[in-house]
């Protein structure tokens, strides 16, 4: 019935004369939108003026706040519009809804043409400075962050803004021992590769931007996917797709081969490794091959990309082989691959207590990913994080853990599903979280199996980045008191987002218009707060690492205000508010007096104070000095760590990364084989956190095991029956 109506509305609405807009005859050049994209705009605003969970209309007022957010996408450090550049699109700002309802995109366009035209205008001028050089004794700073900042009021403020930019540019490179030749050389290279970057944006792009700033002027969540990006986002909640099994990269121009998938065709074939270079691809053995040198990393995999069990020709450059080495064909079968990298995982992690071995179920969830698609369809195999957690749970239960930590770090949700029936693999039946629609109508969603997977000692562990899904569950773990919740307050976003799909809506044969990820409703935890805004509060808390005044919820100001609705019918088990003080206080004692710890909260006290400053000095010496400082600390910690642990292997995350000096490059520039090298050291260094975490677990373990009182647990339940729980929810 929606869809129908929706498709009514659309055909019957009237359309608006577009209003004009003169900034300069040379805005008439460059990208122009196609129909379809000013039709799926008209069709957009339709669905999201009668069907957003906070609907507003697509009017003057609304078009003030695309304006805003449409420059703030587009130049968000105000590096490249000027103060003039804003007045002269003055005009736009109360009328971008007319250009959507007459269907003329026109007037957007012409703002991001004139984006582009600036673009190449200050790398121009940053490559002309380049041959001019920079005197680094000269007491100077550069200011890094400029969102906050005005606009610059002519060009010459502009050009003062950029001088500083690039001199900063050098001298990060001069300090990791780079020659003035090779510094232009890098500079020159990067400052051309950003300005070939802006001339290979497509019509389709500038569309996206344009459409994510009207879905999140409206609310932060509401996005518009484009063709690929609708793509790319159901392969990220199936963790699966059809392809040759092989993370690319793009290094100068090239298409290079970062990873080879274990079992996928690539790995499978012998014929490729890391390194090599993706030079031409064909569409079966017959086909005529494709340059692709100089091609968009996505073009490039769309090409890569196909039906399963077709076949692809690539032409390969070795990664041994100079620029004008020989070349090889590589005819791989196109299968389906599981990002198993993206799955849940788990180990065993030992505790050591004296004369006591405790062991540690850890299980790693990087999203609540599902396969919304075979799920429907009645597949039983289909991808689902609930159903991957259950299965690791019982490998751990054989290994006889005695604790189970769920780290959900950087975890920002997924699947409304699987969220609830993550909740019930620990409390069985009961509810999990509220939902409330735009009618103000609240329903109650619940996990129906009454199956516990793990109901020993549980631990979830969260930070800044997890958000949404992840909040459900460690709110509802919270709220049963079912386990202890151990890390940062987590992000704060408590909306439900669904995907209509605008070809369906607008009944097309073939995909052209693309998707809306809305916000419809709004979920509140079980016991009637929400997480929005505030987030889930710790029960035992470690040091803030990210700034909340920078990231988080709290920091959109178009987000929805926190409220509260009354709550569930529910049982809490009660257990753990005995249990919690006494290990917060072991806890803290360990913090107290680990060295990793102590370095740690130095890196966030000074990290907090750049952030602060936001600045840094252009003066070489200054620099230098800073350095010699930062290095020093460093030493200390080191020295810190093998005093504590008696091996420098095990040293801080924190020592860790600062030990890979800033090395002035970004990261298309370093060598492949340094950057991996340096990825895995990175994974490999020591997780204070997590090694906390683990701790806590141990001493839940065993106040639990010298007091029968507290090791006699109920599993939480709760009586009755609730509404089914919302299947396409994606939060």
């Amino acid at each position: 019935m929606i869809k129908k109506l929706l498709w009514m509305v659309f055909a019957l609405a009237t359309a608006a004369h577009a209003a004009s807009f003169d900034v300069g005859t040379p805005l008439t050049s460059g990208l122009k939108p196609l129909q379809q994209q000013s039709q799926a705009a008209h069709l957009a605003a339709e669905v999201l003026a009668r069907y957003h969970y906070k609907p507003m209309p697509l009017d003057d007022a609304m078009s003030e706040k695309i304006f805003n957010q449409y420059l703030k996408s587009l130049d968000p450090e105000k590096m490249f519009f000027v103060q003039t550049d804003i007045d002269q699109m003055s005009g736009l700002r109360t009328t971008l809804d007319d250009a959507i309802f007459a269907e003329d995109l026109t007037a957007p366009f012409a703002v991001f043409n004139l984006y582009a035209r600036r673009v190449h205008e200050r790398f121009g001028y940053a490559r002309a400075l380049l041959k001019e050089g920079f005197d680094f004794t000269k007491k100077e700073v550069f200011q890094y962050e400029r969102e906050k900042d005005p606009w610059s009021k002519s060009e010459n403020v502009m050009r003062e803004v950029w001088r500083k930019r690039v001199k900063n540019d050098w001298l990060r490179l001069k300090l990791a021992g780079k020659t003035d030749k090779n510094i232009v050389e890098i500079l020159d290279k990067r400052y051309g590769h950003s300005q070939r970057r802006i001339d290979r944006l497509k019509s389709e792009d500038v569309f996206q931007i344009f459409m994510n700033a009207y879905t999140m002027a409206i609310d932060p969540h509401s996005n518009y996917l484009g063709l690929r990006a609708a793509q790319d986002f159901d392969i990220s909640m199936k963790l699966s797709l059809v392809g040759i099994g092989a993370t690319l990269a793009e290094k100068d121009d090239y298409t290079t081969i970062r990873e080879l998938v274990p079992g996928g065709p690539a790995a499978l074939s012998g014929k490729l490794e890391i390194g090599d270079r993706i030079v031409g691809v064909s569409q079966g053995q017959g086909g005529v091959i494709t340059d692709v040198l100089g091609w968009r990393l996505d073009d490039t995999v769309a090409l890569i990309r196909g039906a399963a069990e077709s076949t692809v020709l690539l032409d390969v450059l070795p990664a041994k082989a100079g620029p004008d080495g020989k070349h090889k064909l590589v005819s791989l079968i196109r299968k389906r691959i599981t990002l198993e990298e993206q799955s849940a995982k788990k180990a065993v992690l030992t505790l050591k207590e004296g004369n006591t071995t405790r062991h540690i179920g850890l299980i790693s969830l990087p999203s609540f990913y599902e396969d919304f698609e075979a799920r429907q369809k009645g597949n039983q195999d289909f991808k689902s994080a609930a159903r991957d957690v259950a299965r690791l749970l019982g490998e751990l239960k054989q290994e006889k853990v005695d604790a189970v930590l769920i780290d959900l770090r950087n975890n920002s949700g997924g699947s409304l599903t699987e969220s609830i029936e993550l909740t019930g693999l620990f409390i069985g039946k009961g509810p999990v979280v509220q939902q409330r629609d735009a009618n103000g109508a609240v329903k109650v969603l619940r996990n129906t199996t009454s199956d516990v997977a793990w109901s020993g000692p549980l631990g979830v562990l969260i930070n800044r980045g997890s958000a949404s899904a992840s909040e459900i569950f460690a709110a509802a773990i919270q709220d049963y008191g079912r386990g202890l919740v151990i890390g940062e307050p987590s992000f704060g976003k408590g909306t439900v987002q669904s995907i209509f799909n605008l070809d369906r809506l607008a009944r097309n044969d073939k995909p052209k218009f693309g998707e809306l990820k809305m916000t419809i409703a709004q979920f509140f935890r079980i016991d009637g707060g929400t997480t929005q805004l505030r987030g889930v509060t710790p029960d035992i808390a470690f040091p803030t690492v990210s700034d909340p005044e920078d990231f988080g919820e709290s920091t959109f100001d178009n987000a929805l205000p926190w409220m509260q609705v009354k709550a569930a019918d529910y049982t809490p088990a009660d257990n753990l508010k005995t249990l919690a003080p006494i290990i917060l206080t072991r806890n803290e004692a360990r913090e107290m007096n680990d060295k990793d710890f102590i370095c740690l909260q130095e890196d966030i006290a000074e990290s907090k104070l750049r952030r602060k400053k936001n600045q840094v000095s252009l003066n070489e010496a200054e620099r230098r000095q800073e350095r010699n400082i930062q290095e020093a600390q460093l030493k200390s910690c080191e020295s810190a760590g093998k005093n504590a642990h008696g091996d420098v292997a095990s040293q801080s995350a924190p020592a860790k990364s600062r030990a890979l000096q800033d090395d002035g490059l970004q990261a298309n520039e370093r060598n492949l084989a340094t950057e991996l090298a340096d990825e895995k050291a990175r994974k490999d260094a020591k997780d204070i956190l997590l090694n906390e975490a683990i701790h806590i677990l141990g001493d839940e373990v065993s106040l639990l095991d010298a007091d029968a009182s507290f090791a006699a647990r109920e599993k939480p339940s709760s009586p009755g029956q609730g509404a089914a729980a919302v299947r396409s929810g994606a939060l």
